[in-house]
């Protein structure tokens, strides 16, 4: 008898092995854009510009990407639309932040506002078999170790894991449970997102854990806040990204936007 496994037999044990894997650990679902030209961070184009705006947006994403590598479970990239599934396969191998993602998978977001794209996408993640779902987006780099670090035992206590962001939103969105349909109509990217989205749960009577808040990046102010925050950060892709707010030559001393403004004006002539 030949010691060889039929393809048939091969990909049965691949998904039972993935399988266990995914019970074992939650699933890192990151949900992104692709870090176009005016493409997304709108409030920080309109004082740094479009070029500048794109750069650090790629250097965001890295430090997401950085995060899904590190990570002990399944990891998934989802680009906000089919289109962008070539590109995001890419990321899979190292080719822009140098950390490869092994076993990742591309399920790009469906149509539909933000909450009906993660609805969707939490609908056929868990068809697929992964029970516990952390999604994240690519513009929160202060992200610490802590946070992702407690995450799995979190999600074998209660429901829902959320951080809150400081401007009223969420950074980490965790749940073992589908979400609620009431998902799709609450005020995304407002300042009431976290308090609908905490009370969206409530209603359908999920436990609700709230982890330690953080911040993403939506205007200058922020990026002077995220040096500050970076400073000892030895993760390379944090490293990178200090390295690049350091050139800026904005810091928590420096409080004139328009200066900063000209020192990044300089750093990218």
């Amino acid at each position: 008898m030949s010691d060889d496994l039929s393809p048939s037999s091969a990909l049965a044990i691949e998904k039972s092995h993935s399988a266990l894997h995914s019970a074992l650990h939650a699933s890192l679902v990151l949900v992104f854009k692709r870090p176009l030209i005016g493409h997304g961070k709108q409030r920080l184009a309109a004082t740094l510009g479009l070029e500048k705006t794109q750069m650090l947006a790629q250097q965001f994403l890295n430090c997401a990407l950085e995060d899904l590598a590190s990570w002990a479970g399944p990891v998934i990239l989802a680009p906000a639309q089919e289109a962008d599934r070539h590109w995001a396969e890419t990321l899979i191998n190292g080719a822009e932040q140098g950390a490869e993602l092994k076993g990742a998978e591309v399920i790009p977001q469906g149509e539909g506002n933000l909450g009906q794209r993660i609805i969707d996408l939490d609908q056929r993640l868990r068809q697929m078999g992964h029970q516990r779902l952390v999604y994240i987006g690519s513009d929160a780099p202060a992200l610490t170790r802590h946070h992702y670090r407690s995450l799995n035992a979190l999600l074998q206590e209660t429901d829902v894991v959320l951080s809150a962001a400081e401007d009223g939103g969420v950074t980490i969105m965790a749940s073992g449970q589908p979400w609620p349909a009431g998902l799709s109509e609450l005020p995304w990217s407002t300042e009431s997102l976290g308090a609908a989205l905490t009370d969206c749960c409530q209603r359908q009577a999920l436990r609700i854990f709230d982890m330690e808040p953080s911040y993403d990046i939506d205007i200058e102010a922020d990026l002077v806040r995220l040096r500050k925050d970076l400073v000892g950060d030895t993760r390379p892709a944090r490293q990178a990204l200090y390295r690049l707010l350091k050139a800026y030559g904005c810091s928590p001393s420096v409080t004139d936007t328009p200066h900063c403004r000209s020192v990044v004006d300089a750093v990218f002539a």
